[in-house]
């Protein structure tokens, strides 16, 4: 049976009707309608409450093959023999040289955490990007007599303002960065996620594919015209103030398409590191830690070159010029060191 057989048989077996069954999963009766049409698809939230309102695993309701017989064998079997250490330490029983196991519960908790910060970050990102405008408005207006106050008053009100603004952003940053901290091996490691809960999320990334192409689309095309109030300034001639103000809509508009981009991005990213996808799949996590390593024995490197060089020349003036060379030569030597590897490893194959 499929899932939306499963919901209409294990309804029927509690004797339930569809706006009962609405009422208890808190939907409405024509969502409950289009899961047993099989027109649409719980989401993960709504799998996990039916699987407990029916008293039955994710796995029965999510595996196609898995008959209700089966599913209670295999909870009388869990019953009786304990959860193993390789499980609880976060690691599927069966297959644990495969990758860390990530239960519906947490990818769950996951999702619905980005959805929840995807807002705030976009709005850190506008912060930093209009933190500037009022820096530049003060100063326009400063120099062109439109503002009675001295420069340098104007730019030190400016420069606070620029201040508390990085400093918001930052703060929400790091609120973000600490909810879903516990969340970055999924960056990292190699993950096997339950059983049935990959097409769970394809599902659920179908359709959200739409709104995020017009997301993206409209905010690329938002950044582009951004510069539209720049190059409008010139009709009024070589007027500064009038050009301040074009640049400070631009950053305005910038911020704004960043924002939409960043605001669809984030959730997306987030299904796609669940289903190691794009820049989250198994081969290029294996060679980002590799190239964690690279770059944590280069930089120290160029620090001891930097420290010794200074030292001995005591020439502390000049010496800052070795962090921009050794980051314009960071990527080259990047590039000699993955090559050089992965042609060492295709002489040992």
């Amino acid at each position: 049976m499929d899932l939306a057989d499963k919901i209409i048989a294990l309804r029927k077996k509690k004797g339930w009707s569809q706006e009962e069954l609405a009422e208890k999963t808190g939907v409405s009766r024509q969502a409950v309608s289009k899961w047993e049409g099989a027109q649409s698809v719980p989401d993960l939230s709504k799998i996990l409450l039916l699987s407990e309102i029916f008293e039955v695993s994710t796995d029965y309701l999510l595996k196609d093959d898995m008959t209700e017989e089966w599913q209670e064998s295999k909870a009388q079997l869990a019953v009786e023999r304990p959860v193993t250490e390789s499980r609880a330490a976060g690691h599927h029983p069966t297959e644990e040289k495969q990758g860390r196991y990530v239960s519906m519960e947490e990818a769950e908790e996951f999702l619905t955490m980005k959805e929840g910060t995807a807002g705030r970050i976009a709005a850190g990102v506008c912060l930093c990007i209009w933190s500037p405008v009022g820096l530049i408005l003060l100063g326009a207006a400063c120099e062109t007599g439109r503002l009675a106050v001295s420069e340098e008053a104007a730019g030190g009100a400016g420069i606070i303002l620029l201040l508390f603004m990085v400093a918001a952003a930052v703060a929400i940053f790091i609120s973000c960065g600490m909810r879903t901290e516990k969340f970055e091996y999924l960056e990292k490691e190699v993950i096997e996620l339950e059983d049935g809960m990959e097409q769970l999320i394809k599902e659920r990334q179908e359709q959200c594919r739409s709104a995020y192409m017009k997301s993206c689309i409209a905010g690329v095309c938002i950044c582009i015209l951004s510069v539209i109030p720049i190059f409008s300034g010139t009709f009024f001639g070589e007027n500064d103030f009038i050009f301040a103000i074009g640049v400070a809509f631009t950053l305005i508009i910038v911020g704004i398409g960043v924002a939409v981009l960043i605001f669809s991005g984030v959730p997306w990213e987030s299904m796609q590191k669940l289903l190691q996808e794009g820049e989250y799949t198994v081969e290029k996590k294996r060679k980002k830690q590799k190239g964690d390593t690279f770059s944590g024995v280069y930089w120290l490197i160029i620090t001891a070159v930097y420290l010794g060089y200074s030292f001995y020349t005591n020439n502390w003036g000049r010496s800052w010029i070795i962090w921009p060379v050794a980051g314009v030569l960071f990527a080259a030597v990047r590039i000699v060191f993955d090559s050089s590897r992965q042609g060492s490893t295709g002489k040992a194959e």
